[in-house]
């Protein structure tokens, strides 16, 4: 493995401790500002909403800088924003300061797919963009959990301060060990846009969207599900989640793993698992034992979709893979932010603390559909190809032969 791997997997690290921590400590900070939890609760909207902007705007501005200098300044940015978190004297800084950070979290990596891709053999491509990702699904196992209990024992402005630092660590990572190459290859905006024609890019975003959209559908509210339906304590929750992160991590490296041999048929079998992992957690959750390993399933199979996914969307805009890579990041912040709303609608409605995993079920299953879809333009694509390529070839054999 290249350390290079190494250092963007400490900044994902970092990335996706601050993204979820900030659950665990909500309370504590709502407290400390003297606003409402719901009112709180717009510094993880403002965080989504931050990615989905900030993924495209970044890029984009960073076109003619090289991809080191753009993932070194991302992590300068996301030091700032939570450094800025951590002293905010008000709830309006500590929300610019989630804003700021969330603005590196899309483009670090959409261009980290890029610089991971372009490290390792293309056999191999899936598997070192899921290593990058590793450090994303281990904060979840760790340091979510770890920053949580740091925050409610010594104040939740240390559980920032220890995240800044974490993003200090993953800048001189990145500068000492990140090769100075991989320059992007599309030096202009148009050119970088014009990945946008290929359908099977949008097509790819929206499997984004929708497959890891019907995960968040059922984590999202994953804490009244299991107290009030399986029963657990809201204590139990915190193991819970270490339960998915387990899932998660484990379903990357398989997920990255497989996909370097057949990337469609892993990404088809997974999405079609997931959605029946979905539909049956609405009746697993309600025996503690088959809810905690229902959990760690869907998990797992819902990071298993990220790096054939993310790898689809580099294989189909290769002049331009930078913008189109960091896009699809925004997509799955995008997902997260509409499964929260619809799961919200349907509980509101009074369909149940399960009746988000319908809403993920179905999320997940028109993502299995679109899928299938892109599986069938590809071959059609590729075989019109291959027609063209021959009917070449057989025009050049006269030519071949009088030579």
């Amino acid at each position: 493995m290249p350390l290079a791997l190494l250092a963007l997997a400490i900044g994902a690290f970092g990335i996706g401790t601050t993204e979820f921590v900030i659950m665990g400590v909500l309370p504590q900070v709502a407290g400390d500002f003297g606003v409402t939890i719901p009112a709180a609760g717009w510094l993880v909207s403002g965080y989504a909403l931050g990615v989905v902007f900030g993924a495209p705007l970044l890029t984009v501005l960073g076109t003619k800088v090289s991809r080191k200098k753009m993932l070194m300044f991302l992590m300068t940015l996301f030091v700032i924003g939570n450094a800025l978190s951590a002293i905010a004297p008000s709830f309006g800084v500590m929300l610019i300061g989630r804003i700021v950070s969330s603005l590196a979290h899309g483009a670090f990596f959409g261009i980290g797919s890029v610089v991971a891709a372009g490290l390792v053999a293309p056999e191999k491509k899936a598997s070192a963009i899921s290593l990058m990702f590793m450090g994303l699904t281990v904060a979840n196992i760790v340091g979510v959990p770890g920053g949580t209990y740091i925050g409610q024992a010594a104040g939740w402005r240390v559980t920032f301060v220890i995240v800044a630092a974490l993003g200090v660590i993953g800048f001189l990572g990145v500068a000492k060990l990140v090769p100075e190459t991989g320059r992007p290859d599309s030096v202009t905006v148009r050119t970088e846009f014009a990945a946008f024609r290929n359908v099977q890019v949008w097509l790819a975003m929206a499997m984004t969207v929708l497959g890891y959209g019907g995960v968040f559908a059922a984590i999202t509210y994953i804490t009244p599900m299991m107290t009030e339906v399986a029963g657990y304590t809201e204590g139990a929750v915190t193991w819970l989640l270490v339960l998915f992160g387990i899932g998660m991590f484990l379903g990357n490296l398989l997920g990255g793993k497989f996909a370097d041999r057949r990337l469609m048929p892993m990404l088809l079998t997974t999405l079609a698992a997931l959605t029946a992992a979905l539909l049956l957690f609405t009746a697993t959750a309600h025996n503690k034992v088959l809810a905690a390993i229902t959990l760690s399933l869907i998990g797992a199979l819902g990071f298993a979709t990220v790096p054939p996914l993310q790898k689809w969307v580099l294989d189909q805009a290769p002049a331009a893979p930078t913008l189109a890579s960091a896009a699809n990041i925004g997509a799955f912040n995008l997902g997260n932010a509409l499964a929260a709303w619809l799961g919200g609608v349907v509980i509101a409605a009074g369909l149940g603390y399960t009746s988000p995993n319908w809403v993920g079920a179905i999320l997940s299953g028109t993502a299995l559909l679109l899928a299938l879809l892109a599986a069938r333009l590809h071959r059609r694509t590729r075989t019109a190809e291959r027609v063209v390529a021959g009917s070449v070839g057989r025009r050049s054999t006269p030519e071949t032969v009088l030579h």
